[in-house]
């Protein structure tokens, strides 16, 4: 038997993975990535880094990509819970500038794989949150783009009852999908 479950959401290459967690009184144990059972699940991937943040509630990440070196990512949270949020910009998709969401938390343990030609983002839920994620490729913030979080013809539906969200500099200046060159 396998130690995930992966399951594919409306959007080609995107997949919700649920690992098998082995629990009882003193804690829990559980496998975030396994290269052979992820392969076998049609996720043949190399992950070169690995990157943990913490924020506080209301703060947005994103949308953010890389032009020329896109990353891959594995997703999850450790601490807290967030809405994260993935938005195909693959030009010759039949999905291009659709997005889709998932409640990542420490409780359900839910991970979220969102490919290259993507662009990612999250909104922090709890009071605070701690996220980690493999990404395919090396950060490089020359290669760096973004699509403002807010964009009205992508439609995200954050989950903002009574948040008030807290951007950094870098992410109030994106533009939208349409102002923003994009060629995956």
């Amino acid at each position: 038997m396998g130690k995930f479950t992966f399951t594919k959401t409306s959007i080609e290459g995107v997949y919700v993975i649920e690992p098998t967690v082995f629990g009882d009184d003193r804690g829990y144990f559980m496998e975030t990535y396994h290269a052979r059972e992820f392969k076998e699940a049609g996720l043949d991937l190399n992950f070169v880094q690995d990157n943990q943040s913490k924020s506080k509630k209301g703060v947005l990440r994103g949308l953010h990509f890389q032009y020329t070196q896109p990353q891959g990512k594995l997703v999850r949270v450790i601490k807290g819970e967030v809405f994260d949020v993935a938005v195909d910009l693959r030009k010759d998709s039949p999905t291009y500038g659709k997005w889709e969401g998932i409640l990542l938390s420490e409780e359900n343990k839910k991970q979220f794989y969102i490919p290259e030609g993507f662009a990612h983002g999250f909104l922090v839920l709890s009071d605070e949150a701690e996220f980690t994620y493999k990404c395919t490729e090396f950060y490089n913030g020359a290669d760096e783009g973004g699509i403002i979080w807010n964009d009205q013809e992508i439609g995200i539906e954050w989950p903002l009852d009574g948040i008030e969200v807290s951007l950094s500099e870098k992410d109030e200046q994106w533009k939208t999908l349409k102002e923003t060159p994009t060629d995956f």
